[in-house]
């Protein structure tokens, strides 16, 4: 399957809703608030996979700010959304950039679907200046709640997804790419329903209010396997 606007509107926004404060909205702002607390104030900050540029988009004002994502409909409909981040196509498997170009690097939801993942994590590690972060988020092969879900976990359903490894795997892969681990949490538990019995409403209550919580209140305390997806921040040596 090819990242063109039907993969867009079929699986990344299929029924998203781009209004302030719904979960897709909490969700860039979670990262922006990453990047804010982890990175170096008017750094250069690059997204891998930037979308439609909601997220880069908000770091405009904090850093000097690139954009880049492997489709080209997703590039030109960010253009309009961001007023000054540095757009381009390109693969996370060959960064079009210099070494050490970048004090911040966001890659989120990516690494699952590309089919050399441990090569663009250590392309991230060349373009990363000494000391520059990486914010990581991929689905969680070791969510507790997965096994509940079966074939209908979140992870299994997008047939692009190749490349899903636990998280010690993607502990493992970004340490050899010269970064240590700072944090690595988990982003609760949203895939509902989790049970037949109950009303999703009420699950989406009980399973995802820890999650919705740490990403309302951006106070990081969720364990690994307590979530969906893991985040990794990692900063080079």
């Amino acid at each position: 399957m090819s990242f063109d606007e039907k993969y867009f509107s079929t699986h990344t926004y299929a029924g998203i809703s781009f209004a302030k404060y719904s979960q897709y909205w909490w969700s860039n702002r979670f990262f922006a608030v990453l990047a804010r607390r982890y990175g170096r104030r008017s750094a250069r900050l690059l997204e891998i996979g930037s979308g439609l540029g909601h997220l880069v988009g908000q770091l405009e004002d904090g850093f000097e700010t690139y954009g880049m994502d492997l489709n080209h409909w997703a590039v030109a409909r960010s253009k309009p959304i961001v007023k000054e981040t540095h757009l381009q196509t390109a693969s996370a498997q060959d960064l079009p950039f210099v070494d050490s170009s970048f004090g911040v690097v966001i890659i989120k939801h990516i690494v699952e679907h590309l089919p050399d993942p441990a090569r663009a994590i250590n392309e991230i590690g060349r373009v990363l200046e000494p000391g520059g972060i990486l914010i990581l988020a991929t689905p969680n092969l070791d969510s507790l709640l997965k096994p509940w879900k079966g074939d209908q976990w979140i992870g299994y359903l997008d047939p692009t997804h190749i490349s899903l490894k636990p998280p010690a795997e993607w502990f493992g892969l970004i340490q050899g790419a010269g970064l240590g681990l700072v944090r690595a949490f988990a982003d609760g538990f949203w895939n509902v329903p989790y049970v037949s019995w109950l009303p999703n409403s009420v699950q989406k209550l009980f399973f995802g209010s820890l999650g919705g919580f740490q990403a309302i209140s951006t106070f990081v305390f969720l364990p690994v396997r307590w979530g969906e997806s893991v985040i990794v921040i990692a900063r080079k040596k």
